[in-house]
């Protein structure tokens, strides 16, 4: 058996030991039976009536209460007709309502001594103690799954290297034509116009 399914069937054992107590059952015990006996069953509900009717009246709340909340039916159910012991197995657990005579004789307490008696308040102190533990587990689970996942540090982008660029070139004021020579235009020089001398005239007979 899973612990929720245990733990269900404590709150229907529960559930059937407050109708013991309301319809003024006697010495009500809960036996958790050994692990041993968990074949038979995993727990003993054991009341006492003082009279058939009672035992009887005991025996129907347990039943139209279990039916009524949890949709629970017993598996059978045997004595009810003559009331002195009432049976009924829900087979992970079973209702006994003895008279108290018949309870004596038969002496279940005693059969069972392996196993744990508790009183319904024992019983109930238990029971409140698991579902607060589970309560509080389920709680911190669910509190854990709400908790935003870490934001994962995100890997920082490897600085691009800044290629240097090449410094920019001054430019160079435009270089100055050197300024045209004025080549002082050479005269050529003036023919000299050699002056002839007229020629004379040779005189005869020299």
């Amino acid at each position: 058996m899973t612990t929720e399914s245990r733990q269900q069937t404590r709150i229907y054992v529960q559930a059937a030991a407050a109708v013991c107590e309301d319809k003024k059952g006697a010495d009500t015990r809960i036996l958790e039976l050994d692990p041993i006996d968990s074949g038979l069953s995993d727990f003993f509900l054991v009341t006492s009536a003082a009279n058939d009717r009672q035992a009887i009246a005991i025996a129907d709340e347990i039943e139209d209460r279990l039916k009524k909340n949890f949709g629970v039916l017993p598996n059978s159910i045997e004595g009810r007709r003559q009331g002195l012991w009432i049976l009924l197995d829900y087979v992970d657990f079973v209702v006994h309502v003895f008279l108290a005579d018949r309870r004596a004789f038969y002496d279940i307490e005693r059969l069972r001594n392996s196993a744990r008696p508790l009183t319904p308040a024992e019983f109930d102190a238990e029971l409140k103690a698991e579902l607060s533990a589970k309560t509080l587990a389920a709680r911190s689970k669910a509190a854990e799954k709400a908790k935003p996942a870490a934001a994962k540090p995100k890997p920082k982008k490897a600085a691009k290297k800044k290629t240097p660029r090449p410094a920019a070139r001054k430019s160079r004021p435009a270089a100055k034509k050197p300024a045209a020579k004025k080549t002082a235009a050479r005269k050529s020089p003036a023919k000299k116009v050699s002056a002839k001398k007229p020629a004379t005239k040779k005189r005869a007979g020299k």
